[in-house]
């Protein structure tokens, strides 16, 4: 199992150089990923950083740590633009993105704020189409395509890049986005409630996707939480996790308490 610190991007968190500075010691305690949460708008006044600016600030200041949104709200994201995005992010980081794709959440900040879409099954529906035109655009050959919410006039998009993992996320017990994660490179099972999920729980998630699963390739599971002990972390490996991503309280830990948390190192 490989582990993961996972930052919100507001509060003092919205703040690039903090943000590098924090990658940067994550790399040199020996983490595995760096990550950083999604968002535009969280409360009325509250700073928030530009989590794919900060990404690519963060793939030149690193070398070997994996990087990622966890996640990016594809529902509110033009997918050609995120294609482009992600494909030169991939580049600038030699490799070494993980891209982490769901509805985004809350809807009513999130979505409601501008006047997108709050409703889960239309926000569903984007994100598929969603996923469906990436795919497309990535495939190294002529794409077009025509569905309900997108259209894309048939185009090759270039430069094609290597392999770029999708994580799906999805909120369990709702079962339709563990389908929809099936189809791809791993899945992070979120609590319908937000509690954490338990190991036995995450077991369930596994043995679901599993038995949805066609592709034969690796797959990762995802669960995220705090700072767990040895046993802990060696309960989720044996449920099926392959990432454990450590986070901070966004409404309790401040930089300090952060800096600590990452210098400490992964619970190995």
């Amino acid at each position: 199992m490989r582990f993961a610190i996972d930052l919100p991007n507001f509060g003092d968190l919205a703040d690039p150089g903090t943000v590098v500075e924090l990658a940067v010691a994550t790399e040199a305690a020996g983490w595995d990923g760096f990550f950083l949460w999604d968002h535009i708008v969280v409360a009325e006044g509250l700073p928030v950083g530009d989590a794919w600016v900060m990404l690519a600030a963060v793939a030149e200041a690193t070398e070997r740590v994996v990087i990622g949104p966890m996640v990016t709200p594809v529902p509110r994201r033009r997918p050609w633009v995120l294609a482009r995005q992600a494909t030169t992010l991939h580049q600038l980081s030699r490799g070494r993105l993980v891209l982490g794709v769901g509805l985004g959440y809350p809807p009513d900040v999130e979505f409601g704020t501008f006047g997108e879409p709050e409703a889960d099954r239309e926000r569903a529906a984007l994100l598929d189409e969603g996923l469906d035109v990436l795919h497309g655009m990535w495939s190294g050959e002529p794409f077009g395509y025509q569905g309900a919410h997108h259209s894309v006039r048939r185009t090759l998009f270039a430069p094609g890049p290597e392999h770029i993992p999708i994580w799906v996320a999805g909120m369990w017990p709702n079962r339709r986005p563990f389908r929809r994660a099936a189809r791809y490179d791993g899945v992070y099972p979120i609590a319908a409630d937000m509690h954490m999920l338990s190991p036995a729980e995450v077991a369930q998630v596994v043995d679901y996707v599993g038995a949805h699963r066609t592709a034969t390739t690796p797959y990762d599971v995802i669960v995220g939480g705090p700072m767990p002990s040895t046993d802990e972390a060696a309960a989720y490996e044996a449920a099926g996790v392959t990432w454990y991503q450590v986070g901070p309280d966004p409404a309790g830990e401040g930089v300090a308490a952060i800096r600590e948390m990452v210098a400490g190192g992964p619970p190995r």
